[in-house]
Parts: structure tokens; C-alpha cells; sequence
């Protein structure tokens, strides 16, 4: 079974899904609502759903006759914390190259220096 994060990803690889997710960060819905703007049936947003649910990414409860559709924001602080780290060791790798790319300035400034003085 894919690890949590990879089944997260995938589940948000599907443009549907992630429109999905981020009306969802406005409000919880049920089906029919978050069926509305697409020319899509009922079903087809369950199964996205489905997929939104088993990724952990949304949860359905039930409350009288309805079942609304919740977002579940911690699974966004596990993929934070993915990009994060990736995010700072490219930090560090374009500070190192900004440092090397300094030195070889400075290094041809002083050539130049040189070659005028004499």
C-alpha cells in the first residue's frame, strides 16, 4: 500500500480534486453541492471523493438527513512538511552557487585590476 503522502499527491493530481479540495477550504458540502459546477453525475463526485477520503484529505459525518464533506487540514501540514525540507536543501544549494558565483566576480575583478595597473 502507498505511504500517505504519495496517495495525497496522486489524489490531488486530478484537476477536479483539487477544485474540489479548495472550495472545500471555504466550507464543508455534501455531494450534490460539490456536484454543482461540474457537468459531471453524482457518482462521478463520490468516486472522487472516494479517492479524496482513502488519501485522508476530506471526511464525511452525518448530521439529521445530510452528509457533509469535511476537509481535513492536518494532511496539509504532512505535505508542508515534504516541501519544506525540499524546499530548504534547494535554498542552500542556490546559496552555496550564489557564493561561488560571488567569489569567481571578485576573482575576475581583481584580474581586470591587475591588468589595468600595469
Amino acid at each position: 500500500m502507498p505511504d500517505q503522502l504519495s496517495q495525497v499527491f496522486a489524489a490531488l493530481a486530478d484537476p477536479t480534486r483539487r477544485d474540489m479540495v479548495a472550495r472545500l477550504t471555504v466550507a464543508d458540502a455534501t455531494v450534490g453541492e460539490l456536484a454543482e459546477p461540474y457537468d459531471v453525475s453524482v457518482q462521478a463526485v463520490s468516486k472522487h471523493l472516494k479517492v479524496l477520503e482513502s488519501a485522508g484529505l476530506v471526511s464525511r459525518s452525518r448530521e439529521a438527513q445530510k452528509r457533509p464533506v469535511h476537509l481535513e487540514a492536518e494532511v496539509f501540514d504532512l505535505m508542508t512538511k515534504w516541501i519544506e525540507r525540499y524546499r530548504r536543501q534547494a535554498e542552500e544549494r542556490y546559496q552555496r552557487l550564489d557564493a561561488v558565483l560571488a567569489e569567481l566576480t571578485e576573482t575576475a575583478d581583481d584580474t581586470t585590476d591587475e591588468g589595468k595597473a600595469s
